[in-house]
């Protein structure tokens, strides 16, 4: 019901573009002097010309720019920054209707080496689930440890919301659920549990995303920050946050298990029966982990591991994760003895299966476009700074928090919502004195936990494939995300001050 009353992602962002364009008419165009690094050297652009400048701290603090000169040289640093006090007005440059057209076209010609990423880490997940090796391992988990329910829910929701926090996690978790209801029902829990353990495991890891590729690395690129800056902060909440998710979930199991008519399920929806059986005796023999199943698995996480120190130790970038991601599909094709053809099928096909989030990326970028061919961005900006000047940066955080939460509502996707705020709100964050990890932070917890509730997310596919209510599930999962969101603003307040 919920679904069908909100546009798509696609139709927000278009819409977002058609208001952009309408606000290069009705807001003064104006625009920031800007400075940049280049050959061991600033260039600050002003009114079309450029001046070089020595490249050092001095140089940094007289423009009033409070960043270390070496964030600049070691690539912590890569959108050019606003230099403070430099606004100025500029003649008004209104975009039109063939501008809005080809917005997103010029967005997706901006964002190319996010898009091919994504479409390459699409490719590498649907040849690595061809081997079945994730399925093979989760369902021996569940089955080798029937009895012993309570543990198989603390294991599985971290391994769900690691999951979502390294490579982002999310509608794979669906093929899960034929596993996962049969086991829970069968140890006295209802259905709320097994969407409680995938789904608000791997909504849970895009709060706490430490190196999601879709979240945390889109948007500190797009931020002009390092990812890995704030990665301690990220996941030392991964571990506090997921030990209150299950702590959470364990409670109500326990509960309801000892007095069934207490389920929210029953409660609220009555009886209702189950959409999948258990496993036969065959299924069981079926799931053992053989030395294939061990070699994939390994191949998985190495990736993923490669990708992390790669970025952190290397200076990857996109680019190089991108290639990696190819390496590990021909690695995982020759390991599984895959023909030719049948490669390149799953990996166009994975790489199709993520052409929406990609799409979504490139018109969101339009925004972006749009806002600065209109020169209107920097006109934002700098009123918005304004606002802001007289806030604290503890204040501020928390009121953009709370606007994430807001956004998330109309926009679920993690990538298109960093594309779209992420370019103002980067710099925003050194006029209010706040650090660029910490806008970063903000986003991710805003999505994270309202991404439980919004209907434009995966919550209604999930609770469809398990027939439970979405009235069920807000009775649920309100009071977690209620103790998750002063969470998050006790890490924020604690960031600033670091």
């Amino acid at each position: 019901m919920f679904k069908k009353n909100i546009p798509t992602p696609l139709v927000i962002l278009m819409l977002i573009i058609v208001v952009a364009a309408m606000g290069t008419w009705l807001l003064p165009a104006g625009q920031y002097d800007n400075l940049s690094y280049e050959n061991n050297a600033f260039v600050v652009s002003a009114s079309g010309r450029q001046t070089h400048l020595p490249f050092t701290q001095k140089t940094l603090d007289s423009l009033a720019i409070h960043i270390p000169a070496q964030k600049f040289k070691n690539g912590d640093i890569r959108k050019p920054v606003s230099i403070p006090g430099t606004y100025h007005r500029l003649p008004q440059n209104g975009q039109g209707p063939i501008d809005v057209f080809e917005a997103p076209l010029k967005g997706s010609y901006d964002a190319v080496e996010i898009i091919f990423f994504v479409l390459f880490i699409g490719g590498f997940l649907n040849v690595f689930n061809a081997s079945g090796a994730l399925e093979k391992a989760l369902i021996s988990l569940s089955l080798s440890m029937k009895g012993k329910e309570k543990w198989l829910i603390i294991i599985l929701t971290f391994l769900f919301s690691f999951a979502g926090a390294s490579y982002g996690m999310a509608e794979e978790g669906l093929v899960f659920y034929p596993v996962m209801v049969p086991l829970f029902l069968a140890a006295g829990y209802d259905l709320l549990i097994p969407v409680a353990v995938i789904f608000a495991g791997t909504n849970l890891g895009t709060m706490s995303s430490f190196s999601n590729p879709f979240s945390t690395i889109i948007a500190s690129q797009v931020a002009g920050v390092n990812w890995s800056d704030g990665l301690t902060e990220r996941i030392l909440l991964f571990v506090i946050s997921t030990a209150i998710t299950i702590l959470y979930i364990t409670r109500y199991a326990k509960k309801i298990k000892a007095n069934p008519s207490l389920s929210l399920v029953y409660r609220v929806d009555g009886p209702v029966k189950s959409p999948f059986a258990m496993p036969d005796d065959a299924t069981v023999l079926q799931t053992k982990i053989d030395r294939k199943t061990r070699i994939m698995l390994f191949i998985f996480l190495f990736t993923f591991l490669t990708m992390i120190y790669g970025v952190v130790f290397l200076d990857w970038w996109l680019l190089q994760m991108s290639a990696l991601f190819l390496t590990s599909s021909i690695l995982v094709a020759l390991f599984l003895r895959m023909k030719e053809k049948i490669f390149v099928e799953k990996f166009v096909r994975g790489a199709e299966s993520l052409l929406g989030v990609s799409l979504i990326i490139g018109t969101a970028r339009g925004v972006t476009i749009i806002l600065n061919n209109g020169y209107i961005s920097d006109t934002i900006l700098y009123h918005s700074a304004r606002l802001v000047t007289h806030l604290s940066p503890s204040v501020f955080i928390i009121s953009l928090l709370i606007l994430f939460l807001i956004f998330t509502l109309f926009i679920s996707s993690s990538s298109g919502m960093a594309v779209v705020t992420m370019p103002i709100l980067g710099s925003l964050a050194l006029s209010a004195g706040v650090p660029g990890r910490e806008i970063v932070n903000s986003y991710l917890y805003g999505m994270g936990i309202m991404g439980f509730i919004t209907p434009t997310g995966l919550i209604l596919p999930s609770l469809a494939m398990v027939n439970v209510s979405y009235k069920a599930w807000l009775k649920f999962s309100y009071p977690l995300m209620i103790i998750l969101f002063f969470l998050c603003t006790l890490f924020l307040i604690i960031g600033i001050k670091m």
